[in-house]
């Protein structure tokens, strides 16, 4: 059986039990130390004659295994269960969704984000192998959700990414791009994807070198585009008008294509302007299947059989079994 501990980090709890041994050691140090200071043997014979320093070594024997046991019980060891243990084949894709209100546009209809949700869902759909990650980002960057098997959570998560999800407005493609290439494990060294939904509207200039940093470090950037170049005017959804500057012109938001086809060549990923979402799903598997894949556990799929229980109650019968062992001799009848 291939055990596991769930909480490997509580391991660092055993340094208490080492502590307590230590201290153990002394004790019984101080003792022998403490009983020469007495002076006649004879005397000091007679005065712990009842007392029987096996017992006491065996009580602390049981004590230090029973907090043994307990630490053992609180890491939860667990073994994977046949019926839902699954390995699955497939990669780790990062997507990092712009929510910022230039998204509201509605260039495509019915608007941009709605759109980039649709593009979402659908592709995750075609993807049921691979592990998914969701980045929102406007003005700052949030883990929405880390990387997950669970397609049918993740489209809980897109369906609700909103300008609202990000009250600071912008468009900051670095930082979105940053965190969702810490989404993956440090010691991977294979590829590892991140596919950028934005209009690319005023992103911020670190955003290139970002992408070039992260290209040295096996990160593909793909980009989707959404939006056009002509633009649109971007609609305040609580007054249903369009929203204006500070001349009273209405504002239009055009699709910076430039700017995200240069972060998309830094990592040698794929840029697709958003026009047909069957289209840009076949290019983005075309990309994507150039990658690495790799086996992993779907942990969040398997039915594990935990024994903490088992611990936990061997850890009370050792307390138990130590209470009722006396320190002293027993006395024999005259």
């Amino acid at each position: 059986m291939n055990w596991q501990f769930q909480y490997k980090e509580l391991s660092l709890l055993f340094i208490s039990a080492a502590i307590l041994l230590l201290l153990f050691t002394g004790i019984l140090r101080w003792k022998k130390a403490t009983l020469r200071k007495i002076g006649d043997p004879k005397l000091v014979s007679l005065l712990i004659r009842h007392f029987s320093q096996r017992r006491f070594v065996l009580k602390f024997i049981l004590v230090l295994l029973a907090l043994s046991a307990g630490i053992l019980a609180v890491m939860n060891p667990r073994v994977p269960g046949d019926a839902d243990n699954r390995t699955r084949k497939g990669i780790d894709i990062a997507i990092a969704l712009d929510v910022s209100k230039s998204m509201l546009a509605a260039d495509l209809a019915p608007n941009r984000l709605e759109r980039a949700r649709q593009l979402v869902n659908k592709l995750m759909a075609e993807m049921p192998d691979d592990r998914v990650a969701l980045v929102l980002f406007a003005g700052k960057a949030y883990l929405q959700m880390p990387l997950t098997s669970d397609h049918g959570a993740a489209e809980l998560f897109v369906s609700s990414a909103s300008p609202d999800a990000v009250p600071q407005q912008g468009t900051v493609i670095s930082d979105a791009l940053a965190m969702s290439a810490g989404v993956f494990s440090s010691t991977d060294k294979r590829f590892k994807a991140v596919l950028l939904i934005s209009d690319g509207e005023d992103h911020d200039a670190e955003a290139v070198h970002t992408a070039r940093a992260l290209a040295k470090k096996g990160v593909m950037i793909n980009a989707i585009g959404i939006g056009s170049p002509e633009g649109a005017a971007i609609v305040d959804p609580a007054t249903g008008e369009n929203k204006k500057d500070e001349a009273g012109n209405t504002v239009i938001s055009k699709l910076n294509e430039d700017g995200l086809k240069e972060i998309a060549g830094e990592t040698n990923g794929l840029y697709i302007r958003l026009q047909n979402s069957d289209e840009a799903i076949a290019a983005l598997k075309g990309q994507l299947a150039q990658i690495e894949r790799k086996a992993f556990g779907d942990i969040s799929q398997m039915n594990f059989k935990t024994c903490y229980g088992w611990l936990a109650a061997a850890m009370f019968v050792l307390l138990l079994v130590e209470f009722f062992i006396p320190e002293t001799k027993r006395r024999l009848a005259v």
